[in-house]
């Protein structure tokens, strides 16, 4: 079924998108690794070895898709004598494991677009991609945070149903977003079904 994930028996799963479809999710994942950045390699001269154990911001980042991507570890409990201490612990947290979690979230994305860029050289003008057990979990991962950032474009809490985004005019600039957001669900849902069943 066009859009749907399918299971191989390998553990894997394949789905058939068409050329517009391979269009956007290329477009969207080459934009998720824009919003990602770099990854931090060492400078040239620079002993590898240490940059692997070095340490990464303390900091939330002040971009509000970012902090959905990079969320504090530690919530604010809601008193006020233990914020200070949440936010001291979500930053030692931050510190140590958002260059990892960055690498993985680049390499998923990075994952998209090979598999993309792959199907497209075949020519056709649209093809079933096959997916192994780790390409699958890689798209799993990518699918999740694109729609983790658009939603955070779209100011999408997780008090909201998203109801309202169904009810959006045609003319509302968000619309094409809000496609894309309904989409990408749609996309992975089958994909978590399809490996899970």
């Amino acid at each position: 079924m066009p859009g749907q994930f399918e299971p191989l028996g390998d553990g894997g799963c394949a789905v058939l998108l068409d050329e517009v479809e391979i269009s956007i999710l290329r477009s969207l994942a080459v934009q998720l690794l824009e919003l990602i950045g770099p990854g931090d390699e060492p400078a040239a001269g620079e002993d590898p070895l240490a940059a692997l154990f070095s340490e990464g911001p303390s900091e939330p980042p002040a971009d509000p898709a970012l902090a959905r991507l990079f969320p504090d570890a530690y919530g604010d409990p809601g008193r006020p004598e233990e914020e200070a201490e949440a936010r001291a612990r979500s930053a030692e947290f931050r510190r140590f494991t958002e260059p990892d979690l960055r690498t993985r979230k680049r390499e998923d994305a990075l994952a998209v677009v090979r598999s993309l860029d792959a199907l497209a050289a075949t020519g056709e003008h649209g093809a079933v991609l096959e997916l192994g057990v780790e390409d699958a979990r890689q798209w799993l991962g990518a699918l999740n945070d694109l729609r983790l950032a658009i939603g955070a474009r779209l100011e999408v809490t997780d008090d909201q149903d998203g109801g309202e985004l169904y009810r959006l005019p045609d003319d509302d600039p968000r619309k094409p977003m809000v496609i894309a957001y309904l989409w990408l669900g749609e996309l992975q849902g089958s994909l978590i079904e399809t490996l899970t069943g």
